[in-house]
Formats: C-alpha cells, structure tokens, sequence
C-alpha cells in the first residue's frame, strides 16, 4: 500500500522506475551482442562486472517497482540469479565460456513457466490471451492448453541450439544464432501462435 500510495504523490519516480526496468530489460535482450562485442573491447572480468551490475539493477527495480507482474518475479530471480552465477564462474576462470550458457538459462526458465502451467493451470497461453478477452469461451482452453504445449517444444529446441552453440561452436557463431536468428525464430513462432489463435477463437464464437 505504501509504495502505490508514493507512485501516485511521485508519478515522476513511476516512470523513473519503469523506464530503467524496461532499459535493463533491453539490455538483457540485447545480451549475446554485448557479450561478443564487449569480449574483443573490454575481456571476460569485465564484461562479467557489468553482468552483474545490469542483472542487480534489474532485481532492484523488480523489488521496487509495484507495476512489475509479480507472477513474473520468481522467473527474473532465477534468471538474474543464474546469470549472476554465470559471470562469476567467469570471473574466477577468467573465460567467458560460462556466459554464453546464459541464453540456455533463459530458455530453460521458459521452460519451467510454462510446463508448470500445465501441471497448475491456466497455462500461461490462457492468461495472456484473457488480458486481451476476458470472456473466452470454456471451448477455448484445451486449444490455449496445445499452444502452451507447443511452445515447451520450441523452448527444448531453442534450449538445445543455443547449447550447442555455447559448448561446440564458435563464438561468432553462439552470437548470431543467440542475438539474431533465435529472435528472428521466437518472432515468427509468437506471430504464427497470435495469428492462429485469433481465427481459432473466432471459429469457436460462431
């Protein structure tokens, strides 16, 4: 209550906060790039520093941010946590090796987020397609339930290509497939999945 009751007196430190959480979050995004072009400019220490430090940022303004989805929260501890871990087993080697098993990280807490809504539904396909309509009908779900399944498939193989990559590729190869083609992949299959989805839901209504 504290911290909506200040978000409302401090609209200014809303989007203050917002904003860095979607910055640090771009970042993240932009990870296997950075990795690769800070690695050949900066070297492993620092480059896991800065890992670190931007994956610390994230954790604060998730512990600070009241507009953060909390259903999301155990997710970033894992993934920020794990990839604290990461460039800390980087540091003491003094080898990026470790960092680039942080994209098979994300996957595999990907991974878990949805086949966890499987096993305690709804799954998370549901959930999001109940923030755009909230007045699916009940024929709905087994198909949302399919797609969540069909994305547990792309999550292991996406997963399996990005070990690949960090444990027998080269390191240009990890970050083209890692920074580009895997979300070239992930926005063909959610543009394929909304498509699909929105037909299949006007099919149902009639």
């Amino acid at each position: 209550m504290r911290s909506q009751g200040e978000n409302l007196k401090n609209p200014g430190r809303r989007k203050f906060r917002r904003g860095l959480s979607l910055a640090v979050g771009g970042v993240l995004v932009l990870y296997p790039l950075l990795v690769y072009f800070g690695q050949t400019r900066l070297g492993a220490t620092w480059m896991a520093l800065a890992l670190i430090a931007i994956c610390g940022i994230r954790l604060v303004a998730l512990r600070f941010s009241s507009d953060a989805p909390r259903a999301l929260a155990p997710q970033l501890l894992l993934i920020c946590g794990g990839a604290i871990v990461l460039a800390l087993v980087s540091m003491w080697s003094g080898s990026p090796d470790a960092m680039l098993y942080y994209p098979v990280l994300v996957n595999a807490v990907m991974l878990l987020l949805f086949s966890a809504s499987l096993v305690y539904p709804p799954t998370v396909v549901e959930r999001i397609a109940r923030l755009r309509d909230r007045d699916l009908p009940a024929e709905a779900v087994p198909y949302l339930r399919r797609v969540t399944i069909a994305w547990c498939v792309f999550f292991v193989g996406n997963g399996a290509l990005a070990l690949y990559t960090a444990a027998r590729a080269s390191f240009e190869t990890w970050a083209l497939y890692n920074g580009l083609i895997a979300y070239v992949l992930i926005g063909a299959m959610f543009g394929a999945e909304l498509l699909t989805r929105r037909r299949a839901m006007r099919n149902l209504r009639k």
